[in-house]
């Protein structure tokens, strides 16, 4: 079957982002036996136009479109990104008869409520290598797809089962000629890296456990490195790797930075670090393998909201972690995650404190925290009466402390 992949994604926050999700089905949908086609409308100038052509010239059977966000989480004039998909659904209704299949991360979090609002005809929740192809064949031989795991049919019963990848190393890497759109030179340009899938460790408002689980499931390092050497070989040399955390567990992190510096390719990465468990031996190893900078996630400066958010972590040892990094020339960007539970005008004193004492080269402040099903956060806000059980939140929805957002804007 030929099958149109849409990366529908406009948005640029804090750089342009290749639609990785996407390219990894389209890899498994390659696998199977069926044609893949690619759009990225990122930096698209008509991107409905370029719908309607890519649909006219390809003539699809199946037409699949990877949600990467539902808003920006910024709390401060929200902006839906869901409205512009919703568009891109329509001109594919009125140029092609394909079925309209959807999914992607920021999918899977709202799967009903997303899939009625765009008014797609299947949804994949989760990890679409395994389930996608399945799918396909069943509506290449019309046959019911209806109980497939993890699939939401418009206007039928949602699934009652997942679908989690054991064996990361059996799903296809994508190729580097999926990536044909980005510009190999262009300096904004990061190419996605994932080498692992799981969470356990339940920060009180994340997603990812129910995204992903709460098992954490590893590609082999070996496999990482020679996927990263067959993009290098296409003229890229900048790399992102986009695991929540890269330093878990430390002896995968330290044998894939050896494996990288023995490439010896002139590579440049960057990763987000969990500020725990970071020691010497893994920040050298990480500078040494190209690292340039780290997203370091500490969200606050407070114990007492660490706590909170069920931190396994000190503002003492994000200060350890973070000097360690400057003093082998990595670059630190940091987070501050303000206004949840536990939250005082002191405890805002103390994490604006901390941060500047840091020194980093930049710092993102987020005042409220968005709001997503199924997280401990969000059973609490119902508890507190902040929120209803029956807001799907796909409209966003944050908590904040009452009183506490203007005292952050007059200290920020």
């Amino acid at each position: 079957m030929k099958v149109l992949f849409i990366s529908p994604n406009a948005e640029r926050i804090n750089m342009p982002v290749l639609p990785l999700g996407l390219a990894m089905v389209a890899a498994a949908t390659r696998r199977a036996g069926h044609e893949p086609r690619f759009l990225d409308l990122l930096g698209s100038q008509d991107p409905l136009a370029a719908v309607r052509w890519a649909i006219g010239e390809f003539q699809p059977a199946v037409i699949a479109l990877s949600i990467r966000n539902v808003d920006d989480q910024s709390m401060q004039d929200t902006k839906f990104l869901l409205e512009p998909v919703q568009d891109v659904v329509a001109a594919c209704r009125a140029t092609s008869q394909a079925k309209i299949v959807v999914g992607g991360a920021g999918y899977s979090i709202f799967p009903e409520a997303a899939l009625a609002y765009l008014n797609a005809d299947y949804g994949i929740c989760g990890e679409g290598e395994l389930v996608f192809p399945v799918l396909l064949e069943r509506l290449q031989q019309g046959q019911d797809v209806a109980g497939l795991p993890a699939v939401y049919v418009r206007g039928g019963q949602p699934p009652t089962t997942r679908i989690f990848a054991e064996e990361l190393d059996r799903l296809p890497m994508p190729e580097a000629d999926l990536w044909s759109s980005a510009d190999p030179m262009d300096p904004e340009v990061w190419v996605p890296v994932q080498t692992r899938r799981g969470c356990p460790l339940a920060c009180s408002y994340c997603s990812t456990p129910e995204l992903e689980g709460t098992e954490l499931r590893t590609r082999s390092p070996a496999t990482v490195v020679e996927h990263i050497a067959r993009v290098a070989e296409a003229g890229f040399r900048k790399f992102y790797f986009v695991d929540n955390t890269f330093n878990f567990p430390a002896s995968y992190a330290l044998e894939l930075c050896h494996r990288l510096a023995e490439l010896r390719l002139d590579l440049a990465w960057r990763c987000i670090l969990y500020p725990h468990q970071v020691n010497e031996e893994l920040v050298m190893a990480m500078a040494k393998a190209g690292c340039v900078e780290v997203s370091l996630g500490f969200e606050s400066g407070c114990p007492q909201v660490l706590r909170a958010m069920n931190k396994r972590f000190q503002p003492q040892e994000v200060r350890e972690i973070s000097e360690r990094l400057a003093a082998h020339g990595i670059r630190r960007l940091g987070f501050l995650l303000l206004g949840g539970p536990g939250e005082t005008k002191e405890s805002l004193d103390e994490s604006f404190a901390f941060a500047r004492s840091l020194g980093l080269e930049m710092l993102k402040v987020s005042t409220g925290i968005r709001l997503y099903p199924h997280t401990p956060l969000a059973r609490q806000a119902v508890e507190e009466g902040v929120l209803s059980n029956e807001d799907d939140l796909l409209t966003p929805r944050f908590y904040i402390q009452p009183g506490l957002e203007d005292y952050i804007r007059e200290i920020q």
